[in-house]
C-alpha cells in the first residue's frame, strides 16, 4: 500500500481555492438559484395544465430521461472537448430553452388558473403541456452534458486534498440557493405573474455562462501524443468497463441508482402531495424546502470532519438507513412541519453522501478517463430517475383504485422507505469504510 505522508501533503497544500475555482462556484451557486425558482415554477405550471398523476410524473420523466439515454455519450463528448467551453455552450442552451418557455406561459398567463384554483383544474391543456414536456426533456439533456462536465473540470482547478471541502461548501451553497432563496422567490414571483419565475431562471443560466467563460485556460482531457485515436464505440466501452470491473465503484453507482429512483417514486407527484394531502400553497410549498437548505448548508461544511472521524463506509450506512426513517415519516404523518424537518435531516445527510462519493470518483479514476467513467457511474445513479418517476405515477394510480387517493399519495414515500432499508442491508458489507480509503489511497485500477 502507498504511504502517505500527512505532514507533507499539508504543506503542499494551498490555503486557498484561487480565482478559478470562486468563478465556477459563482456560476454554480447563481444557476441554482434559478433551479430553485423553477423547482418552485415547473410543479406549479404542470399542476395548473392538468391534475392527471401521470401525465404530472411524466414531466418528472423527462426532466430525469436524459440521465438514461444521454449520460453514456456525454461521457465520451467530455473527455473530447473542452469541458470548460463544454458548459458554457450548455449553460447558453439552457437559458434560451427556458426563455421559450417565459415566452409560452406569458402568452396564456390570462388563461392560467390562480395558484388558489389549481384543484379546480378539469382536463389538460395540451399546447401548453407538450411544450414543457419537450423544453424539460432538451433542457435535461444539456444539464447532462453541463454537469458531467463541471465534475470532471474540478481537478483542474483545486488541489486534489482540497477536493472534499471544495466539494463540500460549493454543494452546501448550492442546495442553500436551490431549497432557501431560489423557492420562496419562486412562489413570490409566481404570485406575481406564472410567467416571471421562468425569466429569472433564464437569466441565471446566461450569467453562469459568462462567469465560466472568464476560467482561462484549456480544460481537455490529456492524451499521450502517441496515443491512437479511437471510435466513439470504442472509448464509450473502455468507460463502461473501467467502471464494471471496480470492485467499489460498481456497487456504489447501482446503490445510488436505486436510492435516487426511490426518492423520484416519491418526489414524481410531491406536487399533488403538497396540494391534496398536505394542503398548502406556493409559498408553503417553497417553505418546506427551506428545511433542506439549512440541512444542505450544514451537510456540506462538515461532511470532510464527519467523514474523517466516523469512516466513510459508517457515514454512507448512515445516509441510506437515515433516508429510509425520513420517507416513512413523510408518508405516516404527512403534515408540512414534518416534511419541513425531515427535508433538513434528508439533505444534510444527502449532501454527505455526495462529498464522499464524488471526491472519492475525482480522485481514483484516471484523469483521461474521468468524463467517460464519471458518466457510466451517473448512468447508474440518476439513469435510474425516470423509471422511480414512472413508478411514483403509477403507484398513484394503482392505489387510489383501492385506499383512495389520500393513501394513493401517501404510499410513494411508504414504498421509497422500503428500498432504502434493502439497501441498507445490502450496503453496509459493500461500502465499508476500509474498501473506501484503500481506493483513496492507492487508486484501485480495474484489472487488466
Amino acid at each position: 500500500m502507498t504511504q502517505i505522508d500527512e505532514a507533507t501533503v499539508a504543506e503542499t497544500t494551498p490555503k486557498r481555492f484561487g480565482l478559478n475555482y470562486h468563478k465556477l462556484f459563482w456560476a454554480s451557486v447563481i444557476s441554482n438559484g434559478g433551479d430553485g425558482v423553477s423547482t418552485v415554477a415547473y410543479p406549479w405550471l404542470a399542476s395548473a395544465v392538468t391534475r392527471n398523476p401521470i401525465l404530472v410524473a411524466l414531466v418528472m420523466v423527462a426532466q430525469r430521461l436524459p440521465w438514461l439515454v444521454f449520460t453514456l455519450p456525454a461521457g465520451v463528448i467530455t473527455d473530447r472537448v473542452d469541458r470548460r467551453k463544454a458548459m458554457v455552450a450548455m449553460d447558453t442552451l439552457r437559458a434560451l430553452l427556458t426563455l421559450v418557455v417565459a415566452f409560452a406561459v406569458l402568452g396564456q398567463q390570462h388563461s392560467l388558473p390562480g395558484p388558489d384554483e389549481l384543484e379546480s383544474v378539469t382536463g389538460t391543456r395540451t399546447g401548453l403541456f407538450l411544450l414543457v414536456l419537450l423544453a424539460t426533456l432538451l433542457l435535461g439533456m444539456a444539464e447532462v452534458l453541463r454537469d458531467n462536465s463541471a465534475q470532471t473540470i474540478m481537478p483542474n482547478i483545486v488541489h486534489p486534498a482540497q477536493l472534499e471541502k471544495a466539494n463540500g461548501r460549493l454543494w452546501s451553497f448550492e442546495g442553500i440557493m436551490n431549497t432557501f432563496v431560489g423557492p420562496p422567490l419562486g412562489s413570490l414571483l409566481l404570485l406575481g405573474a406564472f410567467a416571471l419565475p421562468f425569466f429569472v431562471d433564464a437569466g441565471s443560466f446566461f450569467v453562469a455562462a459568462a462567469l465560466v467563460a472568464l476560467i482561462p485556460g484549456t480544460f481537455r482531457a490529456h492524451r499521450e501524443p502517441d496515443q491512437p485515436t479511437q471510435s466513439f464505440k470504442s472509448e464509450l466501452s473502455e468507460g463502461v468497463r473501467w467502471l464494471m470491473r471496480h470492485p467499489l465503484l460498481r456497487p456504489m453507482a447501482i446503490i445510488l441508482g436505486l436510492m435516487n429512483a426511490a426518492s423520484m417514486a416519491a418526489f414524481a407527484t410531491f406536487v399533488l402531495f403538497s396540494q391534496e394531502v398536505l394542503g398548502i400553497g406556493p409559498f408553503l410549498f417553497s417553505i418546506i424546502t427551506i428545511g433542506g437548505a439549512i440541512g444542505a448548508f450544514v451537510g456540506g461544511n462538515i461532511a470532510s470532519s464527519v467523514s474523517r472521524r466516523f469512516g466513510s463506509g459508517t457515514c454512507l450506512a448512515a445516509v441510506l438507513l437515515t433516508s429510509a426513517a425520513s420517507a416513512a415519516v413523510i408518508g405516516l404523518v404527512a403534515t408540512w412541519p414534518v416534511v419541513m424537518i425531515m427535508f433538513t435531516i434528508e439533505a444534510g445527510v444527502g449532501i454527505l453522501w455526495n462529498v464522499i462519493t464524488v471526491s472519492l470518483r475525482q480522485t481514483i479514476i484516471p484523469p483521461n478517463m474521468l468524463g467517460r467513467v464519471n458518466s457510466v457511474y451517473r448512468f447508474f445513479a440518476w439513469g435510474m430517475m425516470p423509471i422511480g418517476a414512472a413508478i411514483g405515477g403509477l403507484t398513484v394510480v394503482v392505489v387510489s383504485t383501492f385506499a383512495g387517493r389520500e393513501w394513493a399519495l401517501r404510499s410513494t414515500w411508504l414504498v421509497s422507505a422500503a428500498i432504502h432499508i434493502g439497501l441498507f442491508l445490502f450496503g453496509r458489507s459493500k461500502l465499508t469504510t476500509a474498501k473506501i480509503e484503500a481506493a483513496r489511497a492507492e487508486g484501485i485500477p480495474a484489472p487488466a
